[in-house]
C-alpha cells in the first residue's frame, strides 16, 4: 500500500493535516501524521512555490523499524503498511527518537506530553477495514492525494516518484506515486 500526491493540485490548506489529527485524536502540539511542507524558490517577479504532503510513505525498507531497539515498530505482512506498537516504544526520553533520526522524511513523530511514545500515520488501518481510504485522500478538496495498493497507483498515476520536497530513496524505498510541480507546468523555467 501506499500514497499518490499531486502536486500540481496541492494549494497548501492543510485540510489533510486537520483531518487526521482530528480522525485520529492527536492532541494539539508538536506531533503531525500529515505534514505539509512549502517551497519557495525566485523572487519577483518570477516566484514559484509549491507544497509536498509528507505523511509516512510506509518504506520497503523503513530506517525507522531497523532502529528501533524494542522492536515496537514493523512493516505488515500483506499491505507493507508500518506500524507502531506504542505500547512497546520505549519513549523519547530512554532511546532518543532513534526512529526519527533514522527516518529521511521524519514520519516518527513525539507528543508534548511527559516521556511521550512514538506515533506516526498508519495509512488509516481502520478506514481500511471498513472499506474507505484514508481520511486525509477522502479530506482533501484538491483531490490531490489518493492511496491504495502500489501497483494500481502506479498503473493509474505512473511511475514518477521523485517531486520538489520529496527525494525517492533507493535504500528506504517509499511507497509513493507523484506527479510533480515544475515551474513549467505554471509556463515558467524548470524547478532547479
Amino acid at each position: 500500500m501506499g500514497f499518490y500526491f499531486d502536486q500540481t493540485r496541492c494549494v497548501g490548506c492543510f485540510t489533510c493535516c486537520v483531518a487526521c489529527k482530528d480522525w485520529h485524536d492527536v492532541p494539539a502540539g508538536p506531533a503531525n501524521w500529515m505534514r505539509i511542507a512549502c517551497l519557495e524558490q525566485g523572487e519577483y517577479p518570477n516566484p514559484f512555490v509549491a507544497y509536498a504532503a509528507v505523511p509516512c510513505y510506509h518504506c520497503a525498507q523503513p530506517a525507522c523499524a531497523d532502529a528501533c531497539p524494542a522492536g515496537a515498530i514493523s512493516k505488515r505482512e500483506g499491505d507493507g503498511i508500518v506500524v507502531v506498537d506504542r505500547g512497546e516504544c520505549l519513549g523519547e526520553s530512554v532511546c532518543g527518537g532513534l526512529c526519527r533520526e533514522a527516518c529521511p522524511y521524519d514520519a516518527p513523530q513525539f507528543g508534548a506530553e511527559e516521556d511521550p511514545r512514538m506515533q506516526k500515520c498508519d495509512l488509516c488501518l481502520d478506514r481500511w477495514r471498513e472499506g474507505k481510504r484514508p481520511i486525509c485522500v477522502d479530506a482533501c478538496p484538491t483531490r490531490a492525494l489518493d492511496a491504495g495498493p502500489l501497483e494500481e497507483l502506479r498503473a493509474r498515476y505512473g511511475p514518477q516518484r521523485e517531486c520538489p520536497g520529496l527525494s525517492w530513496s533507493e535504500k528506504t524505498g517509499p511507497s509513493v506515486v507523484v506527479r510533480p510541480k515544475t515551474r513549467n507546468s505554471s509556463g515558467g523555467a524548470p524547478w532547479k
